[in-house]
């Protein structure tokens, strides 16, 4: 669940765009719109839900192990560990994996 006020901004746009994108498929399929532009409605559609997925689970993500990340173990900065850098390599993988 996005918490700042700007994420949850954020998440509640892309909603209204899903939703728009989903009104104006129903009103394709109705009109008996050519197959092939109705999978390219779809394949939008999903590429639109997944990236609201990978915003949400960046956050969940970043809000349960940011913090545990934060506070580093004795001798890891020293040696050169980033504390978050991990996490971010998750995120990136991640992200690949939904579009």
């Amino acid at each position: 669940m996005p918490h700042s006020p700007d994420e949850k901004k954020r998440a509640v746009a892309r909603l209204r765009r899903i939703k728009g994108q989903a009104e104006a498929l129903e009103r394709a399929v109705e009109a008996g719109v050519d197959c092939s532009a109705l999978l390219q409605q779809i394949a939008a559609l999903r590429g639109a839900a997944n990236g609201l997925m990978a915003e949400v689970l960046e956050s969940h993500l970043r809000e349960t192990f940011g913090l545990a990340l934060g506070h580093g173990r004795q001798g890891e900065e020293e040696a050169g560990f980033v504390p978050g850098a991990e996490l971010d390599g998750i995120i990136r993988m991640l992200r690949t994996y939904l579009k």
